[in-house]
């Protein structure tokens, strides 16, 4: 009883009272935890920022090469370009045309 008046008093004349060592130890302990988690998150920001800007090269890749479908499907199908695709994908030989493949590859 006598210990609450004490408190009491001390409180009331505007003075504090001392954290103990075991709190300041938890506080220290829950700011290290915190700035450490601080940390780890600011590695993932970092990794998702280079994953972020790699997936947009790519995006602007196949963005280049949709145009440049694009691009031949409005021309439309002319002799030359029916000829490149079956030369590129179909391997189309001329009459008489020779083919060299590179076999050091």
């Amino acid at each position: 009883m006598a210990n609450q008046a004490n408190t009491k008093k001390q409180k009331k004349n505007g003075r504090r009272t001392r954290a103990s060592l075991p709190t300041k130890i938890l506080i220290l302990v829950l700011l290290a935890a915190t700035g450490w988690q601080l940390y780890r998150l600011q590695g993932q920001v970092d990794a998702a920022r280079a994953e972020k800007e790699a997936l947009a090269a790519q995006v602007q890749v196949q963005q280049q090469e949709n145009d440049s479908i694009s691009a031949d499907i409005a021309a439309g199908n002319t002799q030359e370009k029916m000829e490149e695709i079956a030369r590129d994908e179909l391997g189309l030989v001329s009459p008489g045309e020779r083919v060299f493949y590179d076999v050091s590859n």
